[in-house]
């Protein structure tokens, strides 16, 4: 199905939808894999919260790197170069060895995860600029990935926890295969973004709207790789569910992720994107409030689901919101990424640290005041677009 002009864009934008699902499969499988590496190694709450800080930080490291080689040597050579580390660490994560090298694995399949997200936002961005839709389409087929791996995981250790090592395997074999896709990615953009003056243009940071992007984005991610990164360890440790069930839980939630971003595409073609982010906004606040204070298996799950379905559109229409100055300064996404993936760099050892003297309950239970800090920010974004379309209006107007 053709949805642009030419086939080079149709294969840039169907190819970089096939990588980010499978980058989906890549962020999923660091909370997924978590449990049974802790289990298998013996680690403590305190440094399995560390390893998932350390892939945030490989997340952050590549999050601005990405976007500063390309200026360099082009964005092929750059995300082709930043995605290899995705097999390498799985096959890290294989060998075994010292906990150093699990720290070390961990940190590249932060780097490979943070330069794809770079990649095929801009990619996107620069296709279909400004476009809810797309950007949604993006992050619904990342969704895609990420609830068929603990689906897998589930089906592997079934018979046996040892099961897992297969699940990697799996991810050794998906990370090639995605180093192939990027490989057959037309480059219609590399000799603009390498030689180009206004790639480098820093004008950006005069833009409020790029201070309010990295808040929301930044307490957001503090929420995400928390649930992402400590929910299933949340279950199976307290007892609330069963191990099996646990599991599932990661697969209900990007389930629902799924269905969310696609209402959202669909939505943001008929209402304005603002609103639509005020609405998932509330929803995330009362349906994590729900999911950490029930005790029933039954409001547990609507919990996570109803927090799946309004955590859905946040992000992408963040930065569908950013993509006129994202692709009038294309350093922006770099800078706005580096910043706001503090935020996963932060919570998830900020968890595990309150696990490990009060308990997990409370240790999960943090993020809800991050999440109340997100829909301020929220509200703070949409109330200064809101400004921003009414000045618009009133210049068109004169």
């Amino acid at each position: 199905m053709r949805i642009f002009a030419t086939k080079e864009q149709n294969r840039q934008f169907y190819f970089s939808y096939g990588a980010f699902m499978i980058n989906g499969m890549l962020a999923l499988s660091i909370g997924a894999l978590l449990p049974f590496i802790r289990d298998a190694r013996g680690l403590e709450y305190a440094f399995a919260g560390f390893l998932v800080s350390m892939h945030s930080v490989g997340n952050l490291v590549a999050s601005f790197a990405a976007g500063a080689l390309p200026l360099l040597i082009g964005r092929k050579k750059s995300i082709l170069f930043f995605n290899a580390f995705s097999a390498v660490s799985y096959g890290m994560i294989l060998a075994g060895g010292s906990n150093l090298l699990l720290v070390l694995a961990f940190f590249l399949t932060g780097l490979a995860r943070g330069a794809a997200s770079n990649y095929c936002n801009m990619k996107i961005n620069y296709l279909a600029p400004g476009k809810a839709w797309s950007i949604n389409g993006l992050h619904a087929m990342f969704s895609v990935g990420a609830f068929l791996f603990p689906i897998l995981l589930t089906v592997l250790t079934r018979k046996s926890e040892a099961g897992w090592v297969y699940a990697c395997g799996f991810m050794f074999v998906m990370s090639i295969v995605s180093w192939f896709l990027y490989l057959l990615i037309p480059e219609e953009q590399d000799k603009v973004v390498k030689s180009g003056k206004k790639g480098a243009d820093m004008g950006f940071f005069k833009e409020p709207l790029f201070y309010l992007c990295i808040a929301t984005l930044f307490f957001y991610l503090c929420a995400e790789q928390g649930v992402i990164g400590w929910m299933i360890t949340y279950f199976k440790d307290t007892g609330l569910l069963a191990p099996s069930l646990s599991q599932i839980t990661a697969s209900v939630l990007w389930i629902m992720i799924l269905a969310g971003r696609l209402t959202v595409a669909w939505l943001s073609t008929k209402i304005k994107k603002e609103k639509l982010l005020v609405v998932m906004g509330i929803g995330l606040v009362l349906f994590f409030l729900l999911l950490i204070l029930s005790r029933s298996t039954l409001w547990i799950m609507v919990g996570i689901m109803g927090f799946g379905y309004s955590m859905a559109g946040i992000y992408p229409t963040t930065v569908s919101s950013s993509g006129n100055m994202i692709q009038k300064y294309p350093l922006a996404w770099s800078f706005i990424l580096t910043g706001a993936s503090l935020g996963s760099i932060i919570m998830p050892s900020v968890i595990g640290k309150i696990a490990e003297t009060a308990g997990i309950f409370y240790g999960m239970s943090s993020i809800a005041a991050v999440l109340l800090i997100d829909l301020v920010c929220i509200l703070s974004l949409v109330a200064y677009m809101g400004r921003q379309q009414t000045r618009e209006g009133g210049v068109q107007a004169l």
